[in-house]
C-alpha cells in the first residue's frame, strides 16, 4: 500500500502485536491495514515498576490481549475492511463472540451515518479452544472510579465515599476539566496515558472512515488492565439506566449512540472479565438502577461541585479542548442537563451554573424540542431518554418560578395538550428498578444511601 491512504483497496485489518513493560507501565498495541505500516497505540499506567507473579502475570496478559483487541476499533473504523487477522495470538469463540458485539453495536452511529451495514460483516478468526475458567487473584477491595467530570461520575464518587468504600479516582487523557473535578473530590486519583497511532488522523485527512467509537468499553478495558496492575478488584463506572435507550431513527431502527454505556455491554464486558481474565475482578455501573432524572436529583443534594463539573461535550475533544467556559449552552448535552437538574435546583443555582436561562431562549426551541423527541428523534449524545424531558418539562410548567420562561410556556400551550397526563409524571421515573452488576453487600447499603 502506497503512504496514500485508500480506503477502499484495504482488504484486511491486522492485530499485529502487543505487549507491556512493567517497568515503565507502558503498554504499547500494534496494528496494520494489509502490509502497510505499523499503528503503535501506547497506553500508559502510572505506578511501575509493577511486580507480577504467575497467576497475576497471565491475568495481565489475558487483559492486555482484550484491551488489543477492544481498542482496535479505533483503527478497524478507518475501512472497515472485509477481513480480519489476528498475528500474534489465537482467540476463542467467546472471546470472538463478545468482540463481534461491541464492534458491531459499538459502531452502530457510525454505520449509519456513514451509510453503512455491519451486520454480518465483522468476523473475529477463532483458533483457539476455549481456556478453564479464570482463577480468583486475591485482589484488594479497592475501586478505580471512572470520572468524567459531569454530574454522574460525582454522584458514584460520593455515593462511595459515603459508604466508606477505598476508591481512586481515574481518567484516561489529558483533559484539564477532568483534572480539576478529579482534584476537587480530595480524593487519590490516577490519571491514565492513552496516545493514539498519530498515523490515524492522517489517514482521516486522507478520506477514512470517521465516526462515533464505543469509547466507554476501551476506557473500561483500559481500567481494568491498570486495576490488575495495581491489584484492585473493582472497576467503576457512572452509566445510568436511560444510556441502554437508543434513539429511533425512521427507516432504520434503533441507533445508540452510547451503546458502550449500556446495559447490553455492561453485562457482557463485565462477565467476560470474571469469567476469561479474573474471577475476583469486579466490574459494574454504580448508578445503572437509576434514570438520568434520579442522577440529577442525586446530585441536586450537595453543591460542592457546582462551580467544577461539566458535561458539554463541546469542550471535550480527542485534540484537545476550549475549557474558557465550562458550559456552551447550545449542545444537546447543555440542553438536557439544564432541563434534568432544573426540577430538584432553585433555579438561581442553576442559572449560576450555567450563566443563563436556557429556557427562557426562543433561539433553543429546536434542541429542546428533540430532547422532547417532539418532530425530531432524541440527539445522538448521552442524554436521557424523551420521557424524562418530557416529565421534567411538565413539572416545571407546574411551578411558579419557571412556566413564564419562553420554552416552558411554549410546551405546556402546546405539546402538553398532545400528551397523557399519566406519562407526564416524573415520580415513576425516579424509582430504582431493571437489572445491575453492583455487588450484592455493596446494592443493599447503596439503595439506602440513594432514598435517603
Amino acid at each position: 500500500m502506497s503512504e496514500q491512504f485508500q480506503r477502499d483497496a484495504v482488504r484486511a485489518f491486522r492485530f499485529v502485536r502487543c505487549g507491556l513493560d512493567a517497568a515503565t507501565g507502558v503498554a504499547e498495541l500494534v496494528y496494520a491495514f494489509d502490509d502497510g505500516p505499523e499503528l503503535v497505540e501506547t497506553v500508559t499506567v502510572p505506578g511501575a515498576p509493577f511486580a507480577l507473579d504467575g497467576a497475576r502475570a497471565q491475568a495481565v496478559e489475558r487483559m492486555l490481549r482484550l484491551l488489543h483487541l477492544i481498542a482496535g476499533v479505533s483503527y478497524y473504523k478507518a475501512a472497515v475492511p472485509e477481513q480480519i487477522r489476528i498475528d500474534s495470538y489465537a482467540v476463542d469463540a467467546d472471546t470472538a463472540a463478545l468482540l463481534e458485539l461491541i464492534y458491531v453495536n459499538g459502531l452502530g452511529e457510525f454505520a449509519y451515518r456513514n451509510g453503512l451495514n455491519l451486520h454480518g460483516k465483522i468476523t473475529f478468526p477463532v483458533a483457539a479452544a476455549a481456556d478453564p475458567a479464570a482463577p480468583a487473584l486475591g485482589l484488594s477491595e479497592h475501586a478505580l472510579v471512572a470520572i468524567g467530570g459531569g454530574k454522574d461520575s460525582l454522584v458514584s464518587i460520593e455515593a462511595l465515599r459515603a459508604l466508606d468504600v477505598e476508591q481512586t479516582v481515574t481518567w484516561i487523557g489529558g483533559s484539564q476539566l477532568i483534572a480539576a473535578c478529579a482534584a476537587r473530590t480530595g480524593l487519590d486519583t490516577l490519571n491514565l496515558g492513552r496516545a493514539l497511532a498519530p498515523q490515524l488522523f492522517e489517514y482521516n485527512r486522507q478520506g477514512a472512515y470517521n465516526g462515533h467509537i464505543p469509547v466507554t468499553v476501551v476506557n473500561s478495558a483500559i481500567m481494568a488492565l491498570a486495576a490488575l496492575l495495581r491489584g484492585v478488584d473493582q472497576v467503576v463506572f457512572s452509566n445510568e439506566r436511560s444510556a441502554s435507550y437508543g434513539s429511533m431513527i425512521e427507516g432504520t431502527g434503533e441507533v445508540n449512540h452510547q451503546w458502550s454505556k449500556g446495559w447490553d455491554c455492561e453485562r457482557a464486558f463485565g462477565e467476560y472479565l470474571q469469567t476469561h481474565v479474573a474471577a475476583d475482578l469486579r466490574y459494574y455501573s454504580l448508578l445503572r438502577p437509576l434514570s438520568e432524572l434520579a442522577v440529577a436529583r442525586q446530585f441536586a443534594r450537595g453543591d460542592r461541585y457546582d462551580a467544577h463539573f461539566s458535561s458539554c461535550n463541546r469542550n471535550f475533544h480527542i485534540l484537545g479542548e476550549r475549557p474558557a467556559s465550562r458550559w456552551c449552552g447550545v449542545c444537546p448535552k447543555c440542553h438536557f442537563v439544564f432541563l434534568a437538574l432544573a426540577p430538584f435546583m432553585t433555579k438561581p443555582r442553576l442559572v449560576s451554573i450555567f450563566g443563563r436561562n436556557l429556557l427562557d431562549d426562543p433561539a433553543q426551541t429546536d434542541g429542546f424540542d428533540a430532547l422532547l423527541e417532539y418532530r425530531n428523534h432524541k440527539p445522538f449524545e448521552c442524554v436521557g431518554e424523551g420521557r424524562e424531558s418530557r416529565a421534567a418539562m411538565a413539572a416545571l410548567a407546574e411551578r411558579a418560578e419557571w412556566r413564564e420562561d419562553a420554552l416552558v410556556e411554549r410546551f405546556a400551550r402546546e405539546i402538553r395538550p398532545q400528551l397523557a397526563g399519566e406519562e407526564l409524571r416524573i415520580e415513576p421515573l425516579l424509582a430504582l428498578e431493571g437489572e445491575h452488576r453492583v455487588p450484592p453487600a455493596l446494592w443493599e447499603r447503596l439503595r439506602a444511601y440513594l432514598a435517603a
